[in-house]
């Protein structure tokens, strides 16, 4: 795998296609969103990352400031946009309560979700799936991205049903205006 990873060196999704860059997601980016697990820019702990490479698949803790008055929803994106692929993969795609003010080390996960929270399809499967870059690839940055949203998601009827719906449908499918938003970045590398 090492060999691989060393082929595919120079090959990354990058920023263009985050769901950050997406037309329909700008807003102002007032909201403050942090982890008591690791800093912006800083390396993830094991525990985050997926079972295959030693970790746990928990996802981490994550706390934001008070979102602006009138969000009805915030939408949770985490994406990997190192993957060498044309677009970032998608690890996790979560709708969260506003009042939850914070989620707790493994809120995220598929079969018992924490509070407030609604776990959606991703690249993968349905809830967090942690760092497993490709050995020898390099660094891999895993941005969470949060969004407050003006009118919920699962307001509206969608065909398919909203948890059945790709992420690459869903994102640029988001209509409701984002009131404010804020990122975090974790970097996990074997």
């Amino acid at each position: 795998m090492t060999l691989l990873g060393r082929l595919l060196h120079h090959r990354r999704a990058g920023e263009t296609h985050t769901a950050w860059n997406l037309p329909n997601l700008q807003g102002p980016d007032q909201l403050t969103l942090t982890s008591q697990d690791f800093g912006d820019g800083d390396l993830m702990p094991l525990k985050h990352c997926a079972k295959h490479v030693g970790g746990d698949d928990l996802s981490p803790h994550l706390a934001w400031t008070p979102p602006p008055p009138g969000t009805a929803q915030l939408l949770l994106v985490v994406e990997d946009i190192d993957v060498p692929m044309t677009r970032p993969a998608v690890h996790c795609l979560a709708l969260i309560d506003p009042a939850a003010g914070h989620l707790e080390p493994g809120a995220l996960a598929a079969r018992h979700p924490g509070p407030g929270v609604r776990v959606l399809r991703s690249t993968v499967g349905r809830g967090y799936h942690g760092p497993a870059p490709v050995k020898g690839h390099g660094p891999h940055r895993y941005v969470f991205q949060l969004f407050a949203l003006s009118t919920p998601l699962d307001s509206a009827a969608t065909t398919p049903p909203l948890d059945r719906v790709r992420p690459r449908a869903l994102l640029p499918a988001v209509t409701a205006p984002v009131l404010d938003r804020a990122r975090l970045t974790g970097v996990f590398e074997r």
